[in-house]
């Protein structure tokens, strides 16, 4: 069974840090694309970061540009999310999500649409 699990969420207060961490099961990530989304109460979910298979290219939204950085362990067959300096803002639920590329490829898949598969989510809520 594919399946992508989310964890490292939680309750941190303004200007604190949390790495979320995206762990496979079922198939390897080597071949995937992994992106990480958000959304908040009453708003749609919206892209955060994404990262390629080779995880030489890498995309932010501007509102986390400079404050999150996406890796990739592939021996761990784990995405990470390091999320540092957060705001209220950033209150929402997380999830990350893969879209099936070539091996090695430097796409960085962007629209929602792209992945094929999805996490049930982990909460972050910044508050103080």
């Amino acid at each position: 069974q594919l399946q992508l699990v989310e964890s490292g969420g939680g309750l941190v207060q303004p200007g604190g840090s949390l790495r979320l961490s995206c762990a496979a099961s079922g198939f390897t990530l080597d071949y995937y694309a992994i992106g990480w989304f958000r959304r908040a109460p009453g708003m749609e979910r919206e892209g955060v970061s994404c990262i390629s298979s080779s995880g030489g290219s890498t995309n932010y939204a501007d509102s986390v540009k400079g404050r999150f950085t996406i890796s990739r362990d592939n021996a761990k067959n784990t995405v990470y999310l390091q999320m540092n300096s957060l705001k209220p803002e950033d209150t929402a639920v997380y999830y990350c999500a893969a879209d099936s590329v070539p091996l090695n490829s430097d796409y960085v898949p962007t629209l929602k649409i792209e992945y094929d598969y999805w996490g049930q989510g982990t909460q972050v809520t910044v508050s103080s």
